[in-house]
């Protein structure tokens, strides 16, 4: 993995644990979906919809999207807390969880802020990128500590790694269900996938961060794909 080109205010370090498993316990966590309606939530009925009690986000040769849109939780404000959902995406699908977020004036079922990021090449699956704000914080298997005078990684430097050869790749399952697990305390942030550890941000930067804030799901700009969502659950820590 090339990290040299992402450095700058940016400090990137090794994942210390990268391969422990996380556990926790169930207690304490409530469902955020139901299963059965998506009454509780905000969205473009175009892209989501519920099917075989799974939320789900699909974009059609016929509706493909000219900028990200989102399913919004209704009357959610995430601050301290736990997140575990199961998603399923298919191969050239981009998606993500978004949390502790923000409305963008004028632009409806848009958001910006943090985003546990999913896709399906697994190219980005697992990082914690800054959605319409300081882009990538931490790629999959980096800690990222951010500082005030943070510098966007450039996306070239971000496409010269080699995802392929990520020891934390085979821990993702292409076309199948994987568990996410989200744990947002104070200002650090980290990225669990199937108990792995993907990714670990500390937030330093007082001005951009953000310690509460909306929780949505996102269907990203491209060609035609489907993601699925069941089991989403969060605890207030």
């Amino acid at each position: 993995m090339k990290t040299n080109a992402l450095c700058g205010y940016l400090r990137l370090l090794p994942v210390a644990g990268m391969m422990i498993l996380c556990t926790c316990s169930g207690d304490g966590y409530q469902p955020v979906f139901d299963g059965k309606s998506l009454a509780d939530w905000e969205y473009d009925p175009v892209y989501w919809r519920v099917e075989n009690d799974c939320m789900v986000g699909e974009v059609t040769p016929s509706t493909i999207l000219s900028r990200n849109t989102f399913i919004i939780r209704k009357d959610l404000v995430l601050k301290d807390f736990e997140l575990k959902v199961e998603y399923r995406i298919s191969e050239n699908g981009n998606s993500g969880v978004s949390y502790r977020n923000e409305r963008v004036e004028d632009v409806p079922y848009a958001l910006k802020g943090y985003q546990a990021d999913i896709d399906g090449k697994n190219q980005y699956t697992g990082q914690n990128y800054e959605e319409r704000g300081r882009q990538f914080l931490a790629l999959r298997g980096q800690t990222g500590v951010i500082d005030s005078l943070y510098r966007s990684p450039s996306h070239q430097a971000v496409s010269e790694i080699d995802f392929r050869n990520d020891p934390l790749n085979r821990h993702i399952r292409e076309n199948d269900w994987n568990e996410y697990h989200i744990i947002a305390k104070g200002n650090r942030l980290q990225h669990f996938i199937n108990g792995m550890l993907m990714s670990d941000v500390t937030d330093n930067d007082a001005t951009n961060r953000r310690l509460s804030g909306l929780l949505g799901v996102q269907v990203h700009v491209g060609p035609p794909m489907k993601v699925e969502f069941r089991n989403f659950m969060v605890k207030s820590l």
